[in-house]
């Protein structure tokens, strides 16, 4: 498709961008019933700063007295004290520090209402916001650096030592949070409280977001200014449904795009208000909602299993939540039922990707059907396919391909050819499309175990094993076998207490093969004290694949540590 003329002075995003053959199809808003309040736009306008539209759209609509952001310690600011602070960094943005539009400018810190209003400054000023995790370390900063070209950074004081062993050649490092003359909230005190945003094209870049690494070296995805709005206008909309009312929280940093459209821009979008918490465990998660009274709740399906386990040793009063949101990994049937008893709330299931920005199959409410992540998000569409790309039949599993108002976008990146076939977006996952049009998952496409010729999807195996009370976490994949090709190994992370042994793996065996055929099983059983997973929280089942110290697992099922 052909681009509008672009505010940036610095090209370096829009110039690499992938070729327009390699795009996928883009789809129109959808054209649907909408929510109370705020209109759906029939398209967006050609000049377009989402950072605007999220923030001094909503104080025109709502005012500028209503909460916006909360912070742990019961701080609170309200739309206006929000925008009056990212509009004077957005001041020191482009007078202290020289940034032009089109700079790319890397935001490292915890969750805090400061990393937002960084974030939203940078995309007023039409700079690109590359978001990064307080977790990530040197030499993960330092690829996304050079791919980026990232000139400027503003960072959280707290983490600003991983950022400088860095060594990112170029990079000038502001922070905040420092007693020091220069620290970008002091840089701050003497600048107007008004910013007038960039007129930036809805179709330049506003954000380069990096996959979390679960299959290795990352990706930089490249995300327009209507996309940010996409996707508070599809899933957040049309299947969220969230109010003015509504109080956000959760588990996602901002560096992670469920983080950043749950936390920061579905509340803004809605006039809604958001609770950022720089420490979200399971229990400190629960402690918050009960303690804020939080309405609307982001995480992954891991935690919500571990908060059963909280709330039945605690009585937390989550009495004030009316909606539970699961993505990042499958939620299982299980786990939803254990929740829906104990609460008697219905989880959100849904898919997104770094690549779309956020979710785009999902159900709530009376359309959930556990087990399933549920039908495409209106606006966008979904199929099943083969290898070739040709639509299988329902019923049978294959390669997962999306479409919809945002699709990927890689930063010169040859993976383009791989993710975007035929003008679809393929995830990577293995699915099946029900004959009622609802949508299973199966695996991740490269979770498959191919074991003495039988197709084993590791997840329906992790699910078994979960549904054993003993089992805290659990990760299945396939490691390679003379006899079979593969075989079925479970990584285990029981309850304290649990003896770790042959006992115990043999009991685990026996518990899924009495739930899934016998081939499915799992011959080898390894117990860690926790399962290799991202900063974000996504499983690295790649890690597991990987001979590590202590020997391999061998076919009889004999246990050792490997990480």
């Amino acid at each position: 498709m052909e681009l509008t003329p672009s505010a940036h002075r610095d090209t370096f995003a829009r110039d690499h961008l992938p070729p327009a053959d390699q795009w996928p199809l883009l789809l129109p808003l959808p054209s649907v019933p909408d929510s109370p309040g705020l209109p759906l736009p029939p398209g967006y306008p050609d000049r377009l700063n989402c950072a605007a539209e999220l923030l001094d759209r909503t104080v025109e609509r709502f005012g500028a007295d209503r909460p916006a952001l909360r912070g742990p310690g019961g701080e609170v600011w309200t739309y206006g004290e929000l925008r009056g602070r990212v509009d004077r960094i957005a001041h020191v943005l482009t007078t202290d520090l020289g940034v032009v539009p089109g700079n790319r400018v890397l935001l490292r810190g915890p969750t805090t209402p400061w990393l937002a209003a960084c974030w939203l400054a940078v995309l007023k000023a039409g700079a690109v916001a590359v978001t990064v995790l307080a977790q990530q370390r040197a030499a993960e900063l330092a690829t996304m650096g050079e791919m980026a070209r990232i000139g400027h950074a503003l960072c959280d004081i707290r983490s600003v030592d991983e950022l400088i062993r860095a060594e990112i050649p170029g990079l000038r490092i502001t922070t905040y949070g420092a007693d020091s003359a220069d620290d970008l909230l002091r840089l701050t005190d003497d600048k107007p409280t008004r910013y007038t945003a960039v007129e930036t094209a809805a179709d330049d870049v506003a954000l380069i977001a990096f996959t979390s690494g679960t299959t290795g070296r990352p990706k930089g995805c490249m995300h327009f200014h209507r996309d940010v709005l996409a996707i508070a206008d599809t899933f957040s909309r049309q299947v969220l449904r969230p109010g003015p009312d509504d109080l956000f929280a959760g588990s996602p940093p901002l560096g992670f795009t469920f983080g950043l459209g749950g936390l920061l821009v579905f509340p803004l979008r809605a006039g809604a208000c958001a609770l950022l918490l720089e420490q979200a465990r399971p229990a400190q998660l629960l402690a918050a909602v009960a303690r804020h009274r939080v309405s609307v709740l982001f995480t992954a399906p891991t935690a919500y299993r571990l908060m059963l386990d909280e709330l039945a040793a605690h009585p937390y009063d989550i009495s004030s939540l009316r909606r539970c949101v699961s993505a990042g990994e499958n939620l299982p049937a299980a786990t939803w039922q254990a929740w829906r008893e104990h609460t008697g709330l219905r989880v959100i299931n849904g898919i997104g990707a770094t690549e779309l920005l956020h979710i785009f199959i999902s159900a709530a409410d009376e359309a959930i059907r556990p087990g399933t992540t549920g039908v495409p998000v209106p606006g966008w569409q979904a199929c099943v396919m083969d290898g070739s790309g040709a639509p299988v039949p329902d019923g049978e599993p294959g390669l997962l391909a999306v479409r919809g108002p945002v699709g990927c976008r890689y930063l010169a990146d040859p993976r383009q050819r791989e993710y975007v076939r035929g003008g679809w977006n393929l995830t990577g996952d293995t699915y099946i499309r029900e004959p009622d049009g609802y949508f299973r998952y199966v695996a991740r496409a490269d979770d498959m175990i191919i074991s003495a010729g039988y197709n084993i999807a590791g997840p329906q195996v992790e699910e078994a094993l979960l549904a054993h009370p003993d089992v805290v976490e659990a990760a299945v994949v396939g490691l390679p076998d003379e006899l079979r090709g593969q075989i079925v190994a479970a990584y285990v992370v029981v309850r304290d207490g649990v003896e770790r042994g042959e006992t115990t793996a043999a009991a685990l065996r026996e518990f899924v093969r009495a739930r899934l055929v016998p081939y499915k099983c799992p011959r080898a059983v390894v117990f860690l004290d926790a399962l290799p997973r991202t900063p974000t929280g996504k499983l690295q089942r790649f890690r597991l694949r990987v001979p590590g110290p202590g020997g391999a697992v061998d076919g009889a099922g004999a246990l050792s540590e490997r990480l």
